[in-house]
């Protein structure tokens, strides 16, 4: 029986959000950054680190063997949490960045100049960047996707982009900005007819949505912990039997080897190939309580919370002059990206700080985006399960008085 969204309790979990900001109850829309951390997230890493703390695999000692067994536990969570067939495809990252850097990496020993690699204008920096680097070192060339007017991909112009010289599509699941949400598995047959790979960001999908990457066909699917109330400094990537055996190494240090001598190296199978040094031992056992508190609940019941509370702001600022809302894609997920006339998007951040509101202003790590937009940044409220209507009607009033005070 999943647990119910008995808000009171939830956000008891949660010793932050006991906090004010300025003399007002903190009100925090900034989940699309960064999420909270629950006791559940914060006891175990402490019961880790106080008990059985030590590196893991290849030791023979009690606390080794124990630690080892809660990181691999905690890969097995991740595997279920993506339904993915074997922990052998999940290889444990920093976060979302460094595995599409690994996954580009790998790619770059395939790619030959002209060799064409398809974005989204809507994709983060850390989906962009490192498809630059093989444009720049390798000749590659970026194909790039539009949007129709609400946000929405252009499936037509991505039909298009598509071809014989594609290597690599590399899509969000759910934009950071705008909340659209991408039919990654249509693309996904459009990629492997032309004998692509595909890569999903879900940095932002994972978070709001149940995700089965078997049903959704990718080669690789990346997602990172902070978004998905776990901590910091770590992340996954999962990536197919096929995929992970073609790509070689991304670093070279301990654990990714099988045989070291003076004169040849042989590297060690996946996932452990790709995770060379010491891992984030603690920060791997926190993204596993993370997922395991979050599989309490039912994900419909949660995403229909989270929509509630992205409507009931999306109606409150229609009242408001001057105000544009970027993004209203169908199906969008608990994103509310906005630009108030005459106002500096980092202005109302600040205003709205002074009455406890939190939420994220600038380009988000989007600029491509942003240009597409016709803006040089804008201001973002994104919510998660533990908001409540009141901090919405709370940052409506605030967005309002700022208004009164920039316009």
């Amino acid at each position: 029986m999943p647990r119910s969204l008995d808000l009171p309790a939830i956000r008891a979990e949660f010793p932050i959000l006991a906090r004010e900001i300025n003399g007002y109850p903190l009100v925090y829309l900034d989940n699309a950054a960064s999420a909270q951390k629950p006791d559940a997230v914060l006891d175990a890493m402490a019961k880790q680190a106080r008990t059985a703390y030590a590196n893991v695999h290849r030791g023979l000692h009690t606390l080794a063997n124990e630690a080892t067994a809660a990181f691999e536990g905690a890969r097995e969570t991740v595997r279920a949490f993506l339904n993915a067939p074997s922990t052998d495809n999940i290889v444990f990252t920093k976060g979302s960045t460094e595995g599409i850097n690994l996954v580009a990496s790998a790619l770059a020993a395939r790619v030959q100049p002209g060799d064409e690699i398809v974005l989204s204008i809507m994709e983060h920096h850390s989906n962009i960047v490192p498809w630059h680097f093989l444009r720049e070192r390798h000749g590659a060339v970026l194909r790039w996707v539009g949007l129709t007017e609400d946000g929405s991909l252009d499936m037509d112009a991505m039909r298009a982009a598509i071809g014989p010289k594609t290597k690599m599509v590399a899509l969000t699941h759910m934009s950071n900005v705008l909340g659209t949400v991408t039919d990654v598995a249509a693309v996904t047959q459009l990629a492997h007819a032309a004998g692509a790979e595909i890569l999903i960001d879900g940095s932002q999908a994972t978070v709001h949505m149940a995700v089965d990457v078997q049903a959704l066909g990718c080669d690789w699917y990346v997602f990172t912990g902070h978004k998905l109330y776990g901590p910091t400094g770590i992340g996954a990537l999962y990536g197919t039997a096929g995929a992970l055996e073609r790509a070689r190494p991304y670093q070279g240090g301990g654990e990714m080897i099988e045989i070291v001598a003076t004169d040849r190296v042989t590297y060690n199978t996946a996932p452990h190939k790709f995770e060379a040094g010491t891992p984030p031992i603690l920060e791997a056992v926190g993204l596993g309580a993370a997922l395991r508190w979050m599989g309490q609940f039912d994900k419909a019941e949660v995403a229909a919370h989270e929509h509630a509370l992205y409507a009931r702001a999306r109606e409150a600022l229609r009242g408001i002059n001057g105000l544009t809302v970027h993004g209203e894609a169908p199906g969008k997920g608990a994103v509310l990206s906005f630009s108030l006339e005459g106002a500096h998007p980092h202005d109302i951040a600040q205003l709205l700080d002074r009455y406890g509101v939190a939420i994220r202003a600038g380009h988000h790590c989007a600029q491509p985006l942003m240009q597409h937009l016709g803006v040089s940044a804008t201001a973002r409220a994104s919510f998660a399960l533990y908001n409540t209507f009141a901090e919405v009607d709370a940052f409506a009033e605030a967005l309002a008085k700022a208004r009164k005070m920039l316009v």
